[in-house]
C-alpha cells in the first residue's frame, strides 16, 4: 500500500484528502484482465440463508493467500425470479484478480429493487462483521453488483451507503430512472438487445442522471441480452475488473482500460465514461 496526499480534484469519493493505492498482484496487462483466473487462487465458504440476517444466504469466494494483507470486498444479487447461481460464475472470476466476493440469494427470488438494495448492505455487513474470512477484508473498500433488479437494487445501495467504493449494475431494471444523490463510482452496464431492461428506459438514463462531476462510466454490450451477464462474459469481466481495482483498490494501473475510452468493437456497442478518473 502507498498513499499520497490528495489533489483536490473534482471526482466526488469519500477517500479523503489522502489517497492510498492498495495494488494487489502483478502490473495487469491485456490478457490478464481477459483471463477466465488471475493470480491468485481462490477458495469458497458457503453462508447458510439460516444464519444469514437481512439477506438470503450465499457463497463466499476468497484468495486463498494472506500474504498480500487484505483485500477489498464485493457483493453480488441476482435478479427478478433468479437465484445465485445465475451470477455464481462472477465469484471465482472476480475473487482470483484479489478481492473477496459475496455472490447472495435473496429473502425471496420476486423481491423489487429497494430490497435487494437492503439485502445488497445487509450481506456487506455480514461479510465484513460476522463471517469467517471478516479478517482478510478492508472494510473501508467495498462494492456492489447485481443483475437485472439486482442491479437496480445495486443503485439503491449505493444511493443509501455513500462510502461504497464502487457499483456495477448489469443490464439493471429499476422504475426509479433517476440517480442524482449517488457518489460512488459507477460503471453502468447495458445490453442492446435488452427487452427486459431497454437500454432507453432503463441503462441509458441511469447513466445520464449520475452527476456530471463523479466518476462514471456507460457500457453497452454488442450483440448481447438482458441474460448476457448470467453466463461467463469476458467483456464484462474485463471491464468490471478493471472498475473495482480502480476504485476499491484505487489501483491506477488499470486506468489504462478505461481511459482512454474504449472503442465499440465486436463486443461493445458503446461506451461512454469521464475520463481521466479524479477519484
Amino acid at each position: 500500500r502507498w498513499c499520497r496526499s490528495g489533489g483536490g480534484g473534482s471526482g466526488m469519493s469519500s477517500r479523503g484528502p489522502w489517497s492510498c493505492a492498495y495494488e494487489r498482484g502483478p502490473a495487469p496487462s491485456q490478457s490478464s484482465i481477459e483471463a477466465l483466473r488471475g493470480p491468485y487462487a481462490v477458495s469458497q465458504t458457503s453462508v447458510s440463508s439460516l444464519s444469514a440476517t437481512g439477506f438470503g444466504g450465499g457463497t463466499i469466494y476468497y484468495p486463498t493467500s494472506t500474504s498480500d494483507g487484505t483485500f477489498g470486498a464485493v457483493v453480488i444479487s441476482p435478479g427478478f425470479t433468479a437465484y445465485e447461481s445465475s451470477i455464481a460464475w462472477l465469484g471465482p472470476r472476480l475473487a482470483s484478480q484479489g478481492f473477496v466476493v459475496f455472490t447472495i440469494d435473496t429473502l425471496t427470488t420476486l423481491d423489487q429493487p429497494d430490497s435487494r438494495g437492503r439485502q445488497l448492505l445487509a450481506a456487506l455487513d455480514h461479510l465484513t462483521e460476522r463471517s469467517s474470512v471478516r479478517g482478510r477484508i478492508d472494510a473501508s473498500r467495498l462494492g456492489v453488483m447485481g443483475h437485472s433488479m439486482g442491479g437496480g437494487g445495486t443503485l439503491e445501495a449505493a444511493k443509501s451507503r455513500p462510502s461504497l467504493q464502487a457499483a456495477i449494475p448489469l443490464t439493471g431494471w429499476n422504475t426509479d430512472k433517476s440517480w442524482p444523490e449517488i457518489t460512488t463510482p459507477t460503471l453502468v452496464i447495458g445490453a442492446d438487445g435488452d427487452t427486459v431492461a431497454p437500454v432507453s428506459s432503463h441503462s441509458e438514463p441511469f447513466y445520464q442522471s449520475l452527476p456530471s462531476s463523479l466518476d462514471k462510466a456507460y457500457l453497452e454490450l454488442n450483440g448481447a441480452t438482458h441474460f448476457t451477464p448470467n453466463t461467463s462474459n469476458t467483456t464484462i469481466a474485463k471491464y468490471s475488473i478493471s472498475w473495482l481495482k480502480r476504485f476499491i483498490d484505487n489501483d491506477t494501473r488499470y486506468e489504462q482500460f478505461l481511459c482512454p475510452l474504449p472503442r465499440p468493437s465486436l463486443t461493445i456497442e458503446e461506451y461512454r465514461g469521464t475520463c481521466p478518473h479524479d477519484s
